[in-house]
């Protein structure tokens, strides 16, 4: 561990075998959808996101103090190990330790400094709170780093003030543009303006133990029906079904989002925010009734709301639960614990009272990487820039996030090997399974921080009995203006 420093400590103010099989995780997200928050990821690698009361009441408590820190210490962050210390251009991340926290990102950054000596980055990060405090001051201090990870919501702020860069010139370039799917960039536009491009995609839904499956003669759930009748199994075998953390990890909740778009939310979204409908409607009341179903039967463990998504991941890989509300960002961590090889991936249940399609699988772009617009008037950073957003999203580049069982956000079709990362090709399997489609976007992505926080809690207070159904809906609502 490093040394800390008085200045360290100041950041605390603001966790024989087949042949490989080849699985193609489909690049065709749906179009047209533009995103005002970007939904949280754990570590290894991560994004988190407080409440927006939080969040803003934490900036306004300590902006003043970031900004005396950072002057007195330079960038007041965490440099990830083995990267250059006085790189050309500098990766801001939302890990404080890229090396161990966003593998990809970091051997992705080696990499290119090896390809290009003269065009050095420095890779830096700090907590994802902190993270988004500090870029809020640097937009307005002038002090932005040249390349760096962001909320989209923060990002789109930024667009107005004329603070990034249009990214378009570059996509322009060697027909990069021709490597993604319409709808991976659509929703980092605004104005005529490409601002962002993806980092990482977000496939969700919940991890399984065949092993405990098989042992109660249990088959995989295909509707809600057979979630609740598992659910029910289980729990009178003393088998925690559902392995979820509340404390601190309100937004763990990615495959309750999903169901949320089997109860009609992705054609009713736009009218709620608008006005001309709510949340509290009896559509998404039926889905809560039947995430009250699931809390009355058991379904989650007694410790849910005081235990955090950390604990709820190790109580998985311990095996002392049967299924796991998570993404795709835990599927290396899954493939080296004990249960690893009995682990399957499963996009969650269908239901008979939904709303509209029900072969549905989260599979859409997370936050944007996006660039200082002050990069365009110093010409060796913006060909470094260049070269670096090239590589990234070139082959190489995206099968460095393969090989660290992160899905390409490009066309680029991956080999897996089914037998050495069963957990990984699990999950892409799901996510190209015929006749399943994706959402445009995720239901927290495309509504106000306080809007996706109050639906993280009012999902976890039906679970935990301190909410009813129409309490929930009606809190939801409540946020939305």
């Amino acid at each position: 561990m490093p040394e800390q420093t008085a200045c360290t400590n100041t950041e605390h103010l603001l966790g024989a075998l087949p042949p490989p099989r080849r699985f193609r995780l489909p690049t065709q997200f749906p179009e047209g959808i533009s995103t005002m928050a970007t939904s949280p990821q754990p570590a290894t690698p991560t994004s988190r996101r407080p409440s927006g009361i939080s969040r803003r009441l934490l900036l306004t408590a300590t902006a003043s103090a970031l900004f005396v820190t950072a002057t007195a210490c330079g960038s007041a962050v965490n440099t990830a190990d083995g990267s250059s210390s006085d790189g050309l251009i500098t990766l801001s991340m939302h890990n404080p330790d890229s090396k161990t926290q966003d593998p990809a990102t970091w051997q992705m950054v080696q990499e290119f400094n090896k390809k290009h000596p003269d065009m050095k980055i420095k890779l830096e990060g700090q907590p994802v709170d902190q993270h988004g405090q500090r870029m809020t001051i640097a937009a307005q201090s002038g002090t932005l780093p040249e390349i760096f990870w962001v909320y989209d919501s923060l990002a789109k702020t930024m667009v107005k003030s004329d603070d990034l860069l249009d990214l378009s010139p570059i996509l322009a370039e060697n027909d990069l543009k021709s490597k993604f799917a319409p709808s991976m960039l659509a929703g980092f536009q605004q104005d005529g303006v490409q601002y962002g491009l993806p980092y990482q995609a977000l496939v969700t839904g919940f991890y399984y133990n065949k092993a405990i499956l098989d042992e109660h003669k249990i088959a995989v759930p295909e509707t809600f029906e057979d979630l609740l009748a598992a659910v029910k199994k289980l729990k009178a075998a003393g088998v925690v079904p559902i392995a979820q953390g509340a404390n601190n990890s309100s937004f763990s909740v990615w495959a309750f989002l999903t169901m949320l778009d089997r109860f009609g939310y992705e054609a009713k979204y736009q009218d709620i925010l608008s006005g001309k409908a709510s949340y509290d409607n009896a559509d998404f009341l039926r889905l809560y009734k039947h995430v009250e179903e699931l809390a009355k039967a058991g379904a989650f463990p007694s410790n849910m709301n005081t235990q955090t998504y950390a604990q709820a991941v190790a109580s998985y890989t311990d095996g002392k639960a049967a299924f796991l509300d998570a993404g795709v960002w835990e599927a290396a961590k899954i493939q080296e614990s004990t249960v690893g090889k009995d682990t399957g991936f499963w996009a969650g249940p269908t239901f008979s009272d939904g709303v509209g399609e029900q072969k549905l699988v989260m599979n859409v772009p997370s936050a944007p990487f996006v660039v200082s617009a002050k990069v365009k008037d110093d010409k060796k950073k913006y060909a470094a820039v260049k070269a670096f957003i090239q590589f990234y999203y070139s082959d190489a580049g995206q099968k460095i996030l393969v090989d660290n069982a992160q899905p390409p956000v490009t066309t680029y079709e991956p080999d897996v090997d089914a037998a050495k990362n069963s957990v990984f090709a699990a999950v892409l399997a799901e996510a190209s399974k015929p006749g399943w489609k994706s959402p445009k976007a995720q239901p927290d992505l495309v509504v106000s921080a306080a809007t996706a926080s109050a639906m993280y809690d009012s999902f976890y207070g039906v679970m935990g009995g301190s909410l009813s159904p129409e309490e929930a809906v009606k809190n939801v609502q409540k946020t939305i203006k």
